[in-house]
């Protein structure tokens, strides 16, 4: 074999997913057919639980430029309604505003540190699968070879050849009737309200910041992230053209949208900077995410509304959820059906997004009966429960892996402990860098000692104090979702036995 696993595709999830692989112990090959990395910004930074998984291996400081652990935001935005999250006791929605190449720039940076070889310039051209592994063509800057794989993941978005080489259905719809446009620009300093940050709009009025605004006749949206200042509009029923984008393009659009014209001009600095009109957009879910040794990651397998920023949230929990069980399987202490887990835990997390995606953009299309429906789901947003439930489902908190066991933490990702361990206060975050499966013993006197006789090889036992209120045990997979928890001081023999089945079950038997 060349290599453990090739992964086609160098964007955020092919390159998370080498990173996850290589601290596994496994050697991917990433392929990626463009000849350097793009300079086209796609998101805007990071939205939900995948702030916290970036966190859990030590490169939110790296994005952020901060030593101190994420906070979630005080508010965000569903179809274009605000969601107050400033009373919520536990908001889930964390965000962190990086343009997307900052962060494939971080994640390449991590991935060549760990020893990934990405060959750029290099494109999957056709594979052939057998029982021992993957033949996998390649078109190279100095013509084709092959490369021999035990797996081979696409990362290589929504119109994947490796989907389609696989002959994998990406059934969903297709929709025209929208066109979107967005621009970095420039805005006078004297149409931003000093005090709220707002955007005032001469003849309109002031607009917030971040907040989707819905008109009548489209959507505005006026976003000013450190990186530099973005004007977004969308349009129905209405004709984007075949000539190239440009800034007075964007100024009839927002005058079509708002009634009014906003004064902007070019943007400062370097760039990269957005210019960009987007017609329409797919929603489709791939009717499998594995075939044989090939698997699907990222837009790949599913591709939906950008609405909301969930792109990433969803896809770079994918490549987390899969670079333990690939390397598991490759490492032969895999137990039966784990690498198909992939599926059965991520689709329906895909399912969700695009679920929301879709109505969110109910919610924002034009007609007297959409505004009606916007009005009664503003009086539901005044509930708190309402505001958590879609804080939940936006973010991910709400995922609940179906694994046995009872405790209401089972099949959930874990919560930010701070731990005292003999020799310093520490986070969770700071045990989790290294992707190895935890074993977090809290009990007075670390009753559990002893509890992964036959797992050492594959499992590190943590032994500390916690904080009240807290259980007193937790056994964590590498992608921070608990497996096993117990609330007991000194677990018992039946609690015992629910533990060792709980390992066996994610990292095989005793050995």
């Amino acid at each position: 074999m060349t290599a453990d696993v090739v992964i086609a595709g160098a964007g955020p999830n092919g390159l998370m997913l080498a990173c996850e692989l290589s601290l596994a112990g496994v050697r991917p090959i990433v392929l990626e057919r463009l000849p350097g990395r793009t300079e086209e910004n796609r998101a805007n930074g990071l939205v939900g639980q995948v702030v916290r998984a970036l966190d859990r291996r030590g490169l939110y400081e790296r994005l952020s430029g901060s030593a101190e652990p994420p906070r979630p935001s005080p508010a965000f935005v569903f179809g274009a309604m605000p969601l107050d999250l400033s009373r919520l006791d536990d908001n889930p929605m964390y965000g962190l505003p990086v343009p997307q190449w900052r962060i494939e720039q971080v994640l390449e940076e991590r991935a060549l540190e760990l020893g990934v070889e990405i060959r750029r310039g290099h494109a999957l051209a056709g594979l052939a699968q057998d029982e021992d592994g993957v033949t996998v063509e390649i078109a190279g800057p100095d013509g084709g070879y092959r490369l021999r794989a035990r797996h081979l993941v696409g990362a290589d978005g929504g119109h994947s050849l490796t989907r389609k080489l696989c002959g994998i259905g990406f059934p969903g719809v297709t929709r025209d009737d929208s066109v979107s446009r967005g621009a970095h620009v420039t805005v006078p300093a004297d149409l931003v309200d000093p005090v709220t940050g707002a955007l005032v709009v001469p003849g309109y009025g002031p607009i917030p910041p971040f907040m989707h605004h819905r008109t009548d006749h489209g959507l505005f949206v006026y976003a000013p992230f450190p990186t530099g200042t973005l004007v977004h509009t969308t349009e129905w029923r209405e004709d984007g053209g075949d000539q190239p984008m440009s800034l007075d393009e964007l100024r009839r659009s927002v005058r079509r949208v708002l009634g009014a014209d906003l004064p902007f001009g070019p943007p400062e600095g370097e760039g990269p900077h957005q210019l960009r009109r987007l017609t329409g957009g797919n929603t489709r879910i791939a009717e499998r995410f594995r075939d044989r040794r090939v698997l699907l990651l990222g837009d790949a397998a599913h591709v939906h509304s950008a609405i909301g920023g969930p792109g990433l949230n969803l896809g770079l929990q994918d490549a987390v959820n899969l670079g333990w069980k690939l390397a598991a399987e490759i490492h032969g202490w895999a137990p039966p059906g784990l690498l198909d887990t992939y599926e059965t835990e991520r689709r329906p997390a895909a399912e969700r997004v695009v679920m929301h995606t879709q109505a969110q953009s109910a919610l924002i299309a034009p007609g007297p009966e959409v505004t009606a429906l916007r009005a009664l789901f503003g009086e539901l947003l005044r509930e708190e429960r309402t505001v958590r439930h879609i804080a939940d489902m936006m973010s991910g908190a709400d995922i609940r892996y179906d694994l046995e066991g009872t405790h209401p933490l089972t099949g959930r990702s874990a919560p930010d402990l701070v731990l005292e361990t003999p020799t310093a206060s520490v986070r969770l975050a700071g045990l989790t860098r290294t992707a190895r499966p935890l074993l977090i013993d809290l009990t007075p006197g670390a009753a559990l000692d002893g509890a992964l006789h036959g797992w050492h090889d594959r499992v590190d036992l943590v032994t500390a104090k916690g904080q009240g209120g807290l259980p007193t045990a937790l056994l964590l997979r590498p992608d921070c979702y608990v497996a096993w928890a117990s609330d007991s001081p000194a677990p018992g023999a039946k609690e015992r036995e629910t533990l060792r089945s709980a390992l066996t079950a994610a990292f095989g038997p005793a050995r």
